[in-house]
């Protein structure tokens, strides 16, 4: 019964929320606005509910209610300007993120994992982007699953750029330190394995630049976290985490694959309950969850304070996985323990 009941409920909220945006309802700004839901059957519980459906419209983003709200997408869309360079935010599916690369000057775009291929045409024709490049992380359906729908229903050319076999549509297969261009911005490939054997992330700067620029690392590196390690060994992810990406400038942001953040740094106060940086972390994603905004992205330098699997060198955090001193068996050992680890 409380199942139908909440249906109802938030189905009336939407509705009656939706209408008011179209109407451009300014009185309700100031104050806040009680609705209610007629259900029947649900007796006095539907009366309870009433008392605490008010709604404070001045702290409500109208737009993002009809966008995101209760069965729309898991996040708010957001831009992210950086030097020459513009990273649009789009939700896909439960949790995942796409994302487009705008070039500022010449307005050429390239899309990472466009599991979504409608919101990304939406996206690409109101901004009046030129999209000609397809960068997927990654084989897992998730990432790459929308690509032979894009590519079918663009109507220009699309590359599509990937470091595995197993990528559909793929048109140009990248490895380690391969570069191409979306327009003036310089892409860098970095070949990572572990999460899968051909997983690629993507670095990218403008040219003429100091900007440390942006990297895309799918399922690799996520916020407080990283990938299963279903195609590899502890070793590479190692090699992924603490050499390679680790090099990158510490502004570089980080745009990750996934809405993880809560769920990862939860492990991560878990390894380290001392470490503020991870709790005063933690307080920032929860305010930006509940309005459904985004966690991404975060830095490099951020990740090496608080992702415990980019501090395996960490005494801390060797202490919890049982005084390992060598850091490819306590990336190990956080691996599996994580794998098994309860919020």
């Amino acid at each position: 019964m409380f199942s139908s009941v909440w249906k109802s409920v938030a189905t009336s909220i939407e509705t009656q929320l939706t209408s008011y945006y179209f109407r451009g309802s300014s009185k309700l700004a100031a104050r806040g606005v009680a609705f209610t839901a007629s259900v029947a059957g649900a007796g006095a519980g539907a009366g309870s509910l009433r008392r605490f459906l008010v709604v404070p419209f001045c702290r409500v983003n109208l737009q993002k209610v009809r966008t995101v709200g209760f069965r729309g997408m898991h996040s708010s869309l957001e831009d992210v300007k950086l030097d020459s360079m513009q990273v649009k935010i789009l939700p896909a599916l439960q949790d995942n993120y796409m994302y487009l690369i705008v070039d500022s000057k010449t307005h050429e775009a390239a899309v990472v994992d466009p599991v979504d291929p409608e919101l990304v045409i939406k996206t690409v024709r109101e901004e009046n982007l030129k999209l000609n490049k397809v960068l997927t992380t990654h084989h897992h359906w998730d990432h790459a699953g929308g690509n032979e729908k894009l590519v079918k229903l663009w109507t220009g050319e699309l590359q599509v750029y990937g470091g595995d076999d197993r990528i559909g549509a793929m048109t140009r297969k990248v490895r380690q330190d391969d570069t191409f261009t979306i327009g003036n911005l310089n892409v860098r490939c970095l070949s990572t394995p572990c999460h899968t054997s051909g997983h690629i992330c993507y670095h990218v700067t403008a040219s003429n630049s100091h900007d440390p620029g942006a990297v895309f690392t799918g399922d690799t590196l996520f916020q407080g976290g990283c990938g299963r390690f279903f195609e590899g060994t502890p070793q590479e992810m190692y090699d992924a985490l603490c050499a390679k990406l680790s090099a990158l400038p510490d502004d570089t942001k980080v745009f990750c694959g996934h809405e993880y953040t809560l769920q990862n740094m939860s492990f991560a106060r878990h390894v380290e309950p001392d470490n503020k940086c991870i709790q005063t972390r933690i307080e920032w994603a929860k305010l930006r969850r509940a309005s459904k905004d985004p966690t991404v992205p975060s830095t490099i330098g951020e990740e090496k304070s608080w992702n415990p699997f980019m501090r395996v060198h960490e005494t801390t955090v060797q202490q919890h996985a049982g005084g390992q001193t060598n850091p490819v068996i306590t990336m190990e050992m956080l691996r599996k323990e994580k794998d098994n680890f309860k919020a």
